[in-house]
């Protein structure tokens, strides 16, 4: 193996990583930390390598010998944020990002603070992280799908819409669509409703619970034969939903009534 100084290396593994060559990333540090142990960037950055492969004890390890030479590292200090949190260590992630904010107050490490508190169950302190981020920044996508979900959950059905408007305004993933069409579901607003199932259907062709609800919206909507056809789909990529369909088919306004199981079976294509 070429030798070199931790730059080169650093430099070399890092292009070894960006190309998906996990493996050779990984060597070239772990060569490099044979010749210089604790070297705090290559030990850094073979902590990254471990964790995007979700190796979490070690990269721990790794990135607290980083720290423990380099302590003011806020690249760092991010890295062992996001370790803690995944081994749900919801505190120490925390105390990362309090420093790391201290040290580089980057947007980065704001967003991670407020999924922390977030998945740490503090929805207040949650909700004012997000709020303190989509202040600085009014378009910013999660902020808005974040809070948007949580006005849903509070009630707010009109403010969940809008703000879940403003996080499908660009490229979205198909859970922030399904959060919309959902509170537009709740709203009466059928044909919002479906819009917003179709394209998160059309993002993630597998998603069963977005052709279920959209399948519910076209009922509701007096549309039963575009309903069916996306229960079918539900039904086709998970049977299990099958008790949902014959509630919603039997349920609604417009709904039919089967009397027999295996009909509505065969009407799903099952």
């Amino acid at each position: 193996m070429k030798q070199g100084n931790a730059e080169d290396i650093v430099r070399r593994a890092t292009t070894a990583f960006n190309a998906g060559r996990h493996g050779e990333a990984i060597e070239l540090c772990e060569h490099g930390l044979a010749r210089q142990p604790g070297e705090p960037m290559l030990s850094h950055l073979l902590a990254a390598v471990l964790f995007a492969k979700g190796e979490i004890a070690p990269a721990r390890k790794h990135v607290q010998t980083s720290l423990a030479r380099r302590p003011d590292n806020a690249a760092a200090r991010l890295l062992a944020a996001r370790l803690a949190r995944s081994a749900g260590e919801f505190d120490a992630a925390l105390t990362h990002l309090d420093r790391a904010i201290a040290l580089k107050p980057h947007r980065d490490a704001f967003v991670e603070k407020a999924r922390t508190l977030e998945l740490a169950g503090r929805k207040a302190q949650a909700r004012e992280a997000w709020e303190a981020i989509r202040k600085a920044v009014p378009e910013h996508q999660e902020a808005n799908a974040r809070l948007g979900r949580m006005a849903w959950e509070d009630g707010d059905l009109a403010g969940a819409a809008r703000l879940l408007e403003r996080a499908t305004a660009s490229a979205a993933p198909a859970s922030v669509w399904f959060d919309l069409g959902v509170a537009k579901q709740d709203l009466r607003d059928h044909d919002g409703a479906a819009r917003a199932y179709r394209k998160a259907i059309e993002i993630r062709p597998d998603y069963a619970e977005a052709a279920l609800n959209l399948g519910i919206v076209l009922q509701e909507s007096g549309e039963p034969d575009a309903a069916m056809q996306a229960f079918a789909r539900a039904y086709a990529l998970r049977p299990q939903l099958f008790g949902s369909i014959a509630m919603a088919l039997t349920s609604a306004p417009h709904g039919r009534l089967w009397l027999d199981e295996r009909a509505l079976r065969a009407a799903l294509g099952g």
